[in-house]
């Protein structure tokens, strides 16, 4: 084979490989968070399987992670409390088979630790005040509802704990990411939401009365 012969088969090979190269870059992928009509619940994450163990592999391994080969798991979420009364676990069953309220005192550190996990799991969809406006809903991503429907604000604690363990809809399950007693914590937070829009005028104080404002729809009157 001649020289030239030679130069412009190697010049065919580098091209093919620049080509496949490209096809790799492009190939059709999943962006996250983005819908996919191949699972029932129609999301492109998938959840690992159970007993899956992550591993930190390639050179870049000490760099991405710190560490080579198998990582530490989180520990296992486990029930919330022992079970109650009647030998039933208060961390487990599906969304709507049992009704229970929530099982740890309400005391002003619970409604404080559930506020700040609120903020940083729920509130993007969910919104500061429970609206079902968070910045996420807000540039395109379905909106959740509010807490402050009818439906809701009758639902038990439990309905939303299995909510913030299982998911529901297009809502991701948490029940890797938040402990048992944050969940509690959060429904606390739920409710004090839930009773800062619909607080029975009985139960409000002359002081909080005085600042109620004055609307048609009260007839002229605090």
């Amino acid at each position: 084979m001649s020289p030239r012969l030679a130069l412009l088969a190697v010049l065919l090979a580098l091209a093919g490989c620049e080509q496949a190269m490209h096809d790799m870059y492009g190939q059709p992928k999943y962006k996250p968070l983005q819908p996919s009509p191949l699972f029932a619940d129609g999301n492109s994450a998938r959840t690992p399987p159970p007993g899956s163990v992550p591993m930190a592999q390639g050179e870049a391994a000490d760099t991405a992670s710190g560490r080579h080969g198998q990582m530490t798991l989180p520990p296992a979420p486990g029930p919330a409390l022992p079970p109650d009364a009647q030998g039933r676990s208060l961390a487990r069953g599906e969304v709507g088979e049992r009704r229970y309220a929530n099982p740890l005192p309400l005391t002003a550190s619970l409604l404080q630790r559930g506020r700040e996990r609120y903020d940083i799991y729920c509130a993007p969809c969910h919104g500061l005040a429970g609206n079902g406006d968070g910045m996420i809903a807000r540039r395109g991503f379905p909106a959740p509802p509010s807490y402050h429907t009818d439906r809701l604000r009758n639902a038990s604690d439990s309905h939303f704990y299995q909510v913030i363990s299982n998911g529901y809809g297009v809502m991701y399950p948490y029940a890797d990411r938040i402990a048992p007693p944050d969940r509690w914590a959060i429904v606390a937070y739920i409710r004090a939401l839930q009773l800062s829009q619909h607080a029975p005028r009985d139960r409000l104080t002359p002081q909080d009365l005085a600042r109620l404002p004055v609307t048609p729809d009260n007839g002229g009157r605090r």
